[in-house]
């Protein structure tokens, strides 16, 4: 279609919810179920392994190694990004730095101030913090940078 027939027709307004939202956020529950457990298969065979790293060391850096496959996972499926690497991977970092603190603040209200048992507090943490994780990465570490767009046209 030619521009100038483009230039003439409206913009529909998206649904406030739409079928594709959803995908996404099954999309954002499977990979991130599948990054946990890679991380846990990962970490658990290494430490059988006996490398003669403390298994905290190990757990650590097998964290570390999932880092980045589980970002390129988040950005091309669960939020079917086309932001910049460039912008998205330093903020997709930030969030997680940031839902490492909310998991500890998470933890303590959910252990200390409520009182729940263990394995319900884990899970009521892991709720939150992934709630809080997908809409700060959906709106900001894997948005569309729009003043890029706009310099572009």
């Amino acid at each position: 279609m030619s521009a100038a027939l483009e230039s003439l027709m409206r913009d529909v307004p998206r649904p406030a919810q739409s079928r594709h939202d959803w995908l996404g956020v099954f999309s954002f529950i499977g990979v991130g179920a599948g990054g946990a457990l890679a991380f846990v298969v990962l970490s658990s065979v290494t430490i059988w392994m006996q490398t003669g790293l403390a298994d905290w060391l190990v757990n650590t850096l097998s964290y570390a190694v999932l880092i980045l496959p589980v970002y390129l996972m988040h950005h091309r499926y669960s939020f079917g990004s086309d932001a910049a690497h460039r912008q998205a991977l330093p903020r997709y970092l930030a969030v997680q730095a940031m839902a490492l603190v909310l998991a500890a603040m998470f933890s303590y209200g959910a252990l200390n101030i409520v009182g729940l048992p263990t394995v319900l507090a884990s899970i009521v943490v892991v709720v939150l913090t992934a709630a809080v994780n997908y809409v700060v990465l959906r709106s900001w570490a894997f948005a569309q940078d729009r003043a890029g767009i706009a310099l572009a046209m």
